[in-house]
């Protein structure tokens, strides 16, 4: 009797695990592109020369570190709803100036009110589901008398966020306007504690409940020590904690049009670096929406005044911003929503 207790058990075993794994082959090939010529036409859009000029823009001294709350940090903000405004990509209509106020009573004591930047491009088919790409806008500002331009930090994040932006409009223009919603938002306060994430995700604009994802972008310019020897890699972080599926997108998206090396080194649950904790990301993971975090790692410049636009690999950061977009794509024109579910 006990022998054939012990064999059910081992048989049932096997079925669970067979039915698991036939669950995961199931998802893994339900997920192409039937559209990759259209795709590579607009990922093709992205430009090792636009990446350059907007993160040397971004982190131009001018702009003095671009601390959250000061005017540096104001007239970058000014800046990025400009660019959207020229290339005639609308605010909400409920916040027409672009800008979600963060109110100083929400910040830290010595910090002044901010501003959340928000741009979005209506979907054709289901424009109440929303994409979030996001980066954060605001930096280190002026430690002892030198500027911390933060090129890399989060110069390059917001120079990605701009070029796919840009590649939506053109598409949208061409008459393939993305079957759900986008929504850029640029966040302040992240350096000082993921204060605009935070203050946005409690007080959305568009229904929370409605959002399939967001994919967060911070720091993706450089190339950490562990990379020195094979440069085109990225860290994936957090794909896999609230979305089987989006970690099988991005896998799908990458081997379709960039292959990069995906590291998961920083996605481990116990990583003492806590990266998946650490940018604006986590306040939507919060809600439980499906994330990731895309990222390359601490380098020699990180938080230090020489992380200028100067030391960015760029034709790397257009590769990495190409994946991104690939992915926000797929995410998009999907028949089938996102689920948020683990496998």
């Amino acid at each position: 009797m006990k022998v054939l207790v012990a064999s059910a058990l081992i048989l049932v075993g096997s079925c669970a695990t067979l039915r698991h794994s036939e669950k995961i082959k199931q998802l893994k090939d339900s997920i192409s592109y039937d559209d990759k010529t259209v795709v590579e036409k607009y990922l093709n859009t992205i430009t090792t020369d636009e990446l350059k000029t907007y993160v040397t823009e971004v982190s131009s001294k001018k702009y003095n570190g671009r601390l959250t709350g000061e005017e540096g940090h104001n007239k970058v903000c000014n800046y990025i709803r400009n660019y959207y405004d020229s290339l005639g990509i609308k605010p909400p209509i409920t916040h027409p100036d672009y800008y979600q106020k963060v109110p100083k009573e929400v910040l830290p004591e010595n910090i002044n009110e901010s501003q959340n930047v928000i741009a979005y491009i209506e979907g054709s088919e289901f424009p109440d589901e929303y994409i979030y790409i996001t980066a954060h806008s605001d930096h280190e500002g002026i430690i002892e008398g030198e500027i911390y331009p933060g090129a890399d930090d989060n110069g390059s994040g917001t120079a990605a966020v701009f070029e796919m932006a840009e590649a939506f409009k053109k598409a949208a223009q061409d008459g393939y306007r993305p079957k759900r919603s986008i929504v850029f938002l640029h966040v302040t306060g992240e350096e000082i504690g993921l204060y605009g994430s935070r203050y946005y995700t409690n007080n959305p604009i568009f229904p929370i409940e409605n959002t399939i994802s967001t994919l967060n972008i911070d720091m993706i310019g450089r190339v950490d020590n562990k990379h020195k020897n094979n440069q085109d890699y990225i860290y994936v972080i957090g794909a896999d904690r609230v979305s089987t599926e989006l970690n099988f997108i991005i896998q799908e998206a990458n081997y379709s049009f960039v292959n990069l090396d995906l590291d998961y080194e920083y996605n481990k649950k116990n990583d003492h670096n806590r990266y998946y904790f650490r940018s604006d990301h986590y306040n939507f993971a919060l809600k439980g929406i499906p994330v990731v975090f895309f990222f390359n790692g601490e380098h020699e410049d990180y938080t230090k005044p020489t992380d200028t636009a100067d030391k960015i690999n760029y034709p790397l950061l257009a590769k990495r911003t190409k994946l991104i977009f690939a992915t926000a794509w797929y995410l998009a024109n999907s028949p089938r929503r996102l689920k948020p579910e683990i496998i």
